[in-house]
């Protein structure tokens, strides 16, 4: 009987092993995060997403019905991907979703995103890579119609808490919790300086485009930089905006951050993000922001602010293709580089210049 006893509870805890097993969090290297597709993902049409799952090869389709998208994973390499859909509503959504989901060991995982923007034409040209230090909220403010401001008032929006344009001292009872995000800078050094001299596509179209600027930084074919990100659900464009953006992000971060390229998600992503750590689920220094422009962020010479809007599209932006394919081949450097030396950047960030070896 008591032999009889032992096998049945050994049977027992050798069946509950196996369902601990089973139920053990599968580690995630890195995270992909892209905010919009065209139609499925792959084969078709691309948005943001298509490219990262062919070329990453996120065969692994994965259900999440508590987020926008069903996930895709490469199980070999330990590269998930991420579709949080436009919006910070959607994105801030979908992202606790993910970090919550006991499926996943976040816990040393890298975060990318990767996805296209509005350039600032002082800054750079149509398909160009920004990598950005500071993530500046344009949402969360005070707005009087553009007709009724006040004459000494270069604009309408006025900062959260406040009762003029870019009045100080900055800092409100309401904080910078929501309005700025600090990203790790010397990750952003390191990802900088690996991909800095990365070729990027041209063609004949967006050149004749750019040419119609008169920023000398416009005139450049694509090339990587470093500057700054204003994420606004509300699709602005036109340049009084664009010197809104530039103030805004010079008042938000205290003259620190250069306004570079607009997102519509990013602060989502981040706010995410930022609790997600404060509970541990996921590691805040290991985060990294991408987006390629896809289009100018204003009018060209000759034409209205809405005649430009007109002309502003998914799918129309001036450099939509060049840009979805300058994210990948930014984004993926960094990728494939976290990832093939695991032994290493699991435990360490990589900081200052170069791959890691």
């Amino acid at each position: 009987m008591r032999l009889i006893f032992t096998v049945l509870l050994l049977a027992t805890i050798s069946c509950a092993a196996s369902r601990t097993s089973a139920l053990k969090p599968v580690e995630i290297k890195v995270v992909i995060i892209n905010m919009f597709e065209v139609g499925a993902d792959s084969g078709d049409a691309p948005g943001e997403y298509q490219y990262w799952v062919e070329r990453e090869h996120l065969d692994t389709v994965i259900p999440f019905p508590a987020g926008y998208h069903d996930l895709r994973l490469n199980e070999k390499n330990g590269i998930l991907g991420v579709l949080t859909g436009v919006g910070t509503a959607r994105t801030a959504a979908t992202i606790m979703a993910l970090g919550l989901d006991p499926r996943f060991d976040l816990t040393h995982a890298y975060f990318l995103v990767a996805g296209i923007g509005g350039i600032d034409p002082r800054m750079g040209s149509l398909g160009s890579a920004v990598w950005s230090d500071y993530i500046v909220d344009g949402d969360l403010a005070h707005e009087i119609d553009a007709r009724e401001i006040p004459k000494d008032w270069s604009t309408g929006y006025v900062p959260l808490g406040k009762s003029t344009p870019y009045e100080q001292p900055r800092t409100a009872r309401f904080g910078d919790d929501g309005n700025i995000y600090h990203l790790n800078t010397s990750l952003v050094d390191w990802a900088f300086a690996l991909t800095k001299d990365t070729s990027l596509p041209d063609t004949p179209a967006i050149a004749a485009r750019r040419r119609q600027y008169a920023e000398e930084a416009a005139h450049r074919p694509p090339f990587v930089l470093r500057g700054d990100n204003l994420s606004a659900s509300t699709f602005w464009h036109g340049k009084l905006l664009s010197q809104w953006a530039r103030d805004w992000v010079k008042y938000q971060t205290d003259g620190h951050g250069t306004y570079a390229i607009c997102g519509m998600e990013d602060t989502g992503t981040m706010q995410s993000l930022t609790w997600l750590a404060h509970a541990d689920r996921i590691d805040i220094n290991r985060v990294l922001v991408l987006r390629t422009a896809s289009n100018f962020d204003q009018q060209r010479p000759g034409i209205t602010a809405a005649e430009s809007l007109g002309e502003t599209k998914v799918r129309q932006y001036s450099a939509y293709l060049p840009a979805l394919d300058s994210a990948y081949r930014v984004g993926h450097l960094v990728v494939d580089n976290l990832v093939a030396n695991w032994s290493q950047t699991r435990d360490h960030i990589p900081a200052g210049t170069g791959p890691v070896k």
